[in-house]
């Protein structure tokens, strides 16, 4: 069950989404950076009135953390945004003779030619297109490297990790990563095709991530200390 609460002395707009868990063994706040929310986790037998008074204590903080949050940026014209490690302005054209709404990818520019008066979608379905052919081809040639192979690659709007690996060799990817620098994007990619080898975080597997990203330590710290900054694209407000 889910519901929404103002948090009335916090910026207009900011809200908990509350949550009843029965895997939750205590009161949580998460950040959910995409929605730009806190998600309220509360555990079997708590009362709301707890939680709320919980998350008044809270309030500060959550202000904080909201804060700290990269500026939103939508997909509209005129605005920049980082497409595999280059800055591109997004051009909209809009005319309705266009029956389809194409796209020209340039150097600088993000060209987009459409009968739609809000083409944000369409751009969105675009960008994570792109982000699976790049990232498609980057995991095979990997797993390649290690005479691993992939049963399957998707692609989603994931929230919680920037990829994973099952045990059948299942691969699963953001889409925003398409935002990251090509170093981070490479190691997310090697990150997880090494799981292919070693389905833990053990010494030998750091060892087939290193060997597989072409630039380990640029692209390890940089989703670990700007990662969440992916989640601004496409986003307002």
């Amino acid at each position: 069950m889910k519901r929404s609460i103002d948090l009335r002395n916090t910026r207009p707009g900011d809200f908990l989404v509350i949550k009843r868990s029965s895997r939750a063994r205590r009161l949580a706040l998460r950040l959910d950076p995409k929605e730009r929310v806190f998600h309220l986790v509360i555990p079997p037998g708590m009362s709301l009135k707890k939680a709320k008074e919980f998350a008044r204590e809270h309030r500060e903080w959550m202000q904080e953390r909201l804060m700290d949050l990269p500026e939103a940026v939508p997909f509209e014209h005129g605005q920049t945004i980082p497409i595999f490690g280059k800055n591109r302005v997004i051009s909209i054209h809009r005319k309705k003779s266009f029956k389809t709404t194409d796209f020209i990818l340039k150097y600088n520019e993000l060209i987009v030619l459409t009968n739609l008066d809000d083409p944000a979608p369409r751009i969105r379905r675009y960008l994570a297109k792109l982000a699976k052919e790049e990232i498609s081809k980057l995991a095979h040639e990997k797993a390649e490297i290690i005479k691993k192979k992939i049963s399957s690659i998707h692609v989603r709007d994931t929230k919680s990790r920037w990829g994973s690996c099952t045990e059948d060799g299942n691969l699963n990817f953001s889409w925003r990563l398409i935002f990251a620098p090509y170093e981070a994007l490479d190691y997310v990619v090697g990150h997880e095709v090494a799981h292919l080898k070693h389905l833990d975080h053990s010494q030998r597997f750091w060892k087939v991530c290193r060997q597989l990203s072409d630039d380990f330590l640029e692209g390890h710290y940089w989703m670990s200390n700007y990662g969440q900054q992916l989640m601004s694209y496409g986003t307002s407000e």
